[in-house]
Protein backbone atom coordinates (compact mmCIF):
# COMPACT_ATOMS: atom_id res chain seq x y z
CA UNK A 1 0.00 0.00 0.00
CA UNK A 2 1.71 3.17 -1.38
CA UNK A 3 1.67 6.64 0.52
CA UNK A 4 -1.74 8.05 -1.01
CA UNK A 5 -3.42 4.83 0.05
CA UNK A 6 -2.45 4.99 3.44
CA UNK A 7 -3.62 8.88 4.12
CA UNK A 8 -6.60 8.00 2.44
CA UNK A 9 -7.40 5.63 4.78
CA UNK A 10 -6.41 7.50 7.35
CA UNK A 11 -8.53 10.50 6.45
CA UNK A 12 -11.94 7.50 5.96
CA UNK A 13 -10.86 6.46 9.54
CA UNK A 14 -10.98 9.46 11.26
CA UNK A 15 -14.75 10.37 9.55
CA UNK A 16 -15.43 7.42 10.97
CA UNK A 17 -14.26 8.10 14.25
CA UNK A 18 -15.91 11.85 13.99
CA UNK A 19 -19.24 10.07 15.12
CA UNK A 20 -17.56 7.98 17.56
CA UNK A 21 -18.18 9.47 21.76
CA UNK A 22 -17.21 6.89 24.44
CA UNK A 23 -18.70 7.20 27.69
CA UNK A 24 -16.59 10.11 29.41
CA UNK A 25 -16.91 12.07 32.69
CA UNK A 26 -16.63 15.15 30.27
CA UNK A 27 -17.07 16.00 26.86
CA UNK A 28 -13.26 16.91 27.07
CA UNK A 29 -12.00 13.42 28.28
CA UNK A 30 -14.11 11.97 25.59
CA UNK A 31 -13.19 14.06 22.77
CA UNK A 32 -9.29 13.44 24.08
CA UNK A 33 -9.74 9.44 23.97
CA UNK A 34 -11.28 9.69 20.69
CA UNK A 35 -8.80 11.68 19.26
CA UNK A 36 -5.98 9.37 20.68
CA UNK A 37 -8.15 6.39 20.20
CA UNK A 38 -8.00 7.87 16.22
CA UNK A 39 -4.51 8.28 15.93
CA UNK A 40 -3.90 4.99 17.27
CA UNK A 41 -6.04 3.80 14.54
CA UNK A 42 -4.65 5.66 11.81
CA UNK A 43 -1.21 4.38 13.22
CA UNK A 44 -2.35 0.83 13.71
CA UNK A 45 -3.50 0.80 9.70
CA UNK A 46 0.14 2.72 8.99
CA UNK A 47 1.97 -0.11 10.56
CA UNK A 48 0.20 -2.35 8.99
CA UNK A 49 0.85 -1.53 5.97
CA UNK A 50 4.39 -0.88 6.33
CA UNK A 51 4.77 -4.36 7.57
CA UNK A 52 4.70 -3.09 11.49
CA UNK A 53 2.50 -4.56 14.43
CA UNK A 54 -0.69 -3.26 14.48
CA UNK A 55 -1.01 -1.66 17.24
CA UNK A 56 -5.23 -1.28 17.61
CA UNK A 57 -5.41 -4.78 18.06
CA UNK A 58 -4.01 -4.95 21.73
CA UNK A 59 -6.21 -2.17 22.95
CA UNK A 60 -4.71 0.78 25.83
CA UNK A 61 -2.27 -0.20 27.90
CA UNK A 62 -1.90 -3.48 26.52
CA UNK A 63 0.27 -3.82 24.14
CA UNK A 64 3.37 -5.72 24.46
CA UNK A 65 6.86 -4.55 24.86
CA UNK A 66 7.84 -6.25 21.48
CA UNK A 67 5.62 -4.74 19.23
CA UNK A 68 6.67 -1.19 20.52
CA UNK A 69 9.83 0.71 19.61
CA UNK A 70 12.73 1.89 21.49
CA UNK A 71 13.44 5.71 21.63
CA UNK A 72 17.20 5.81 20.40
CA UNK A 73 19.04 4.77 23.53
CA UNK A 74 16.68 5.80 26.19
CA UNK A 75 15.11 2.93 27.21
CA UNK A 76 12.01 4.16 26.35
CA UNK A 77 9.45 3.33 24.01
CA UNK A 78 6.52 4.24 21.87
CA UNK A 79 4.51 3.27 18.89
CA UNK A 80 6.73 2.87 15.49
CA UNK A 81 6.30 6.49 13.87
CA UNK A 82 6.41 8.67 17.55
CA UNK A 83 9.86 7.08 18.75
CA UNK A 84 10.93 8.31 14.92
CA UNK A 85 9.47 11.55 15.09
CA UNK A 86 10.55 12.10 18.82
CA UNK A 87 14.22 10.85 17.71
CA UNK A 88 14.30 13.13 15.02
CA UNK A 89 12.91 16.10 17.28
CA UNK A 90 15.66 14.99 19.91
CA UNK A 91 18.44 15.21 17.63
CA UNK A 92 17.14 18.56 16.09
CA UNK A 93 16.74 20.01 19.56
CA UNK A 94 20.01 18.85 20.15
CA UNK A 95 21.77 20.56 17.34
CA UNK A 96 20.55 24.02 18.58
CA UNK A 97 21.47 22.83 22.18
CA UNK A 98 18.64 22.28 23.58
CA UNK A 99 18.27 18.99 25.71
CA UNK A 100 15.33 17.23 26.21
CA UNK A 101 15.13 14.51 28.42
CA UNK A 102 12.16 11.77 28.50
CA UNK A 103 10.66 10.67 32.14
CA UNK A 104 8.00 8.29 30.98
CA UNK A 105 6.31 6.69 28.15
CA UNK A 106 4.51 4.11 27.06
CA UNK A 107 2.44 2.81 30.04
CA UNK A 108 0.44 -0.54 30.44
CA UNK A 109 -2.88 -0.36 31.82
CA UNK A 110 -1.24 -1.52 35.11
CA UNK A 111 1.04 1.21 35.22
CA UNK A 112 -2.27 3.88 34.23
CA UNK A 113 -4.32 2.52 37.28
CA UNK A 114 -1.82 2.74 39.72
CA UNK A 115 -0.94 6.30 38.32
CA UNK A 116 -4.59 7.45 39.01
CA UNK A 117 -4.38 6.07 42.23
CA UNK A 118 -1.23 7.71 43.22
CA UNK A 119 -1.85 11.06 41.72
CA UNK A 120 -5.62 11.16 41.59
CA UNK A 121 -7.65 11.46 38.13
CA UNK A 122 -7.14 14.63 35.93
CA UNK A 123 -11.24 15.30 35.73
CA UNK A 124 -11.32 15.53 39.41
CA UNK A 125 -8.20 17.89 39.85
CA UNK A 126 -5.54 15.10 39.88
CA UNK A 127 -2.88 14.33 37.10
CA UNK A 128 -3.99 10.94 35.61
CA UNK A 129 -6.05 10.65 32.58
CA UNK A 130 -8.67 7.66 33.53
CA UNK A 131 -7.24 3.83 32.65
CA UNK A 132 -7.65 2.69 29.57
CA UNK A 133 -7.72 6.17 27.62
CA UNK A 134 -4.13 7.41 28.37
CA UNK A 135 -2.42 8.29 25.20
CA UNK A 136 0.58 6.77 27.34
CA UNK A 137 -1.30 3.41 26.30
CA UNK A 138 -1.06 3.37 22.78
CA UNK A 139 2.68 4.45 23.27
CA UNK A 140 1.71 8.11 21.52
CA UNK A 141 2.56 10.21 24.37
CA UNK A 142 6.34 11.48 26.41
CA UNK A 143 6.45 13.46 29.88
CA UNK A 144 9.50 15.00 28.89
CA UNK A 145 12.14 17.02 31.03
CA UNK A 146 12.43 20.15 30.11
CA UNK A 147 13.97 23.13 31.67
CA UNK A 148 12.55 26.60 30.64
CA UNK A 149 14.93 26.86 27.47
CA UNK A 150 13.89 23.31 26.34
CA UNK A 151 10.26 24.24 26.96
CA UNK A 152 10.37 27.31 24.77
CA UNK A 153 11.95 25.22 21.80
CA UNK A 154 9.05 22.13 22.12
CA UNK A 155 6.10 25.10 22.14
CA UNK A 156 8.12 26.72 19.32
CA UNK A 157 9.47 23.64 17.36
CA UNK A 158 7.59 20.55 18.55
CA UNK A 159 4.47 20.07 15.60
CA UNK A 160 6.78 20.02 13.05
CA UNK A 161 7.54 16.66 14.19
CA UNK A 162 3.99 15.71 15.10
CA UNK A 163 3.96 16.48 18.72
CA UNK A 164 1.62 18.62 20.64
CA UNK A 165 0.99 19.88 24.38
CA UNK A 166 -2.56 18.25 25.04
CA UNK A 167 -2.73 18.02 28.80
CA UNK A 168 -3.34 21.64 30.59
CA UNK A 169 -1.60 21.81 33.89
CA UNK A 170 0.99 19.10 32.18
CA UNK A 171 3.43 21.13 30.58
CA UNK A 172 5.89 18.69 30.19
CA UNK A 173 3.08 16.02 28.60
CA UNK A 174 3.41 16.06 24.98
CA UNK A 175 1.51 13.79 22.67
CA UNK A 176 1.97 12.62 18.99
CA UNK A 177 -0.71 13.56 16.56
CA UNK A 178 0.71 14.59 13.24
CA UNK A 179 -2.28 14.88 11.75
CA UNK A 180 -3.68 17.99 13.46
Amino acid sequence: MGVAAIASRMTEIRGQLAAFRPPATSATAGTAFAQALGTAQALGTAQTAQGAPDLKQYGNGRIPESALQRVGNTGHRLAAPAATSLEALMRAAREQGVTIGITDSYRSYAEQVDLAKRKGLYSQGGLAARPGTSDHGWGLAVDLDLDDKAQAWMRANAARFGFRETTPREPWHWAYRPTQ
